[in-house]
């Protein structure tokens, strides 16, 4: 077979309801470098402070739905509605939904 399928609905999120969702699908897709993240977050939600320098991925959130912020090492990027951010390995960020309405998004990460 040439193709593979995911959904929310067959893979278990790693955060719990209170706070949305995440959704990782690589191992369900069955990619060997590309990550693909569903994530959900409800207003005043967060997502983990983190950064890749260890194993050199670089990321891509687009949000689908809502306004987040990315909280860089030195600056916030807010992102609206399909509006997308490109994230370097060694920079560290962070995921808040400071909004009033959930927030989603597609993350997608791969090594440089």
């Amino acid at each position: 077979m040439g193709y593979q399928t995911a959904s929310t609905a067959t893979v278990d999120s790693v955060i719990d309801d209170e706070y949305g969702g995440m959704w990782f699908l690589k191992d369900a897709l069955g990619t060997d470098e590309l990550g693909l993240t569903i994530m959900a977050l409800e207003p005043g939600a967060k997502g983990k402070e983190h950064d890749h320098s260890a194993d050199g991925q670089e990321e891509v959130y687009c949000v689908v739905d809502g306004i987040v912020d990315v909280d860089l090492d030195d600056e916030t990027v807010t992102l609206g509605e399909g509006e997308a951010i490109r994230i370097d390995p060694d920079e560290t960020r962070q995921l808040y939904n400071r909004g009033d309405q959930r927030a989603r998004l597609v993350l997608a990460g791969a090594p440089v």
